[in-house]
């Protein structure tokens, strides 16, 4: 493949997983919107959605690191590494 192929096949793949990331974001806020719409129009008392909030939450945010953060991470050691084998030629 060419290099103008492999780039859009790349941002192509960046593009899915930003997506991917954005609707796991709106269904965590719609359901958790509707849990407390539930806990709420129950009465009250203990607030047991807090567990789905933040135990879903954690997920939400290792899939933004995921999405945002590791790629770049992994490109830079990539690099790292191609240029230490391309050193030991």
């Amino acid at each position: 493949m060419d290099s103008e192929t492999e780039l859009r096949l790349r941002a192509r793949k960046i593009a899915e997983d930003k997506i991917g990331f954005y609707v796991h974001l709106a269904i965590y806020l719609l359901v958790n919107s509707m849990l407390i719409f539930v806990w709420w129009w129950g009465g009250g008392g203990f607030p047991w959605f807090v567990f789905v909030l933040v135990f879903w939450g954690i997920g939400v945010v290792a899939h933004g690191v995921g999405t945002f953060i590791q790629p770049h991470y992994t490109d830079r050691m990539a690099e790292k590494e191609y240029q230490r084998l391309k050193g030991q030629r």
